[in-house]
């Protein structure tokens, strides 16, 4: 599913990127990157799902949750999704550049369990296909 939402990103041209939220096996949320179309830097895949997942519990804690996405949540994602005590977080491939794994520390709530390399090869292709495209221009 969340792969689907990326699918919706690359379409409309944003950086393909989907989120999903699942809360006591029912999804909650779903959500690609709008940056573009929002005029807002902060409108990535995460940040959208976990308004929407919150929005949904009518509560601001996700612990109960687990977030599935495409690519490795950057410092801010990680940021939101820490203060949200999500329960745990499944990412597709790693983000050598700019993934929340690459700074010093853990970022992430102390009782997040985090999974990652679910679907990784076709994500990463999505992603390496969006750019080539993007530079072609």
């Amino acid at each position: 599913m969340a792969y689907d939402e990326a699918m919706k990103a690359y379409d409309e041209g944003e950086v393909p990127i989907g989120a999903v939220v699942v809360c006591e096996n029912k999804i909650i949320a779903r959500c690609h990157n709008q940056t573009e179309m929002l005029h807002d830097v902060t409108a990535h895949a995460e940040m959208l799902a976990i308004t929407a997942a919150e929005n949904y519990i009518n509560g601001k804690y996700l612990d109960k949750c687990t977030l599935y996405v495409t690519l490795e949540p950057c410092v801010m994602c990680a940021g939101a999704l820490s203060w949200s005590q999500i329960g745990s977080i499944v990412y597709a491939c790693s983000d050598e550049k700019r993934g929340y794994s690459q700074f010093s520390g853990n970022i992430l709530h102390p009782k997040t369990v985090v999974r990652s390399g679910v679907l990784e090869e076709i994500c990463r292709n999505l992603l390496l296909e969006f750019f080539r495209e993007k530079r072609k221009l």
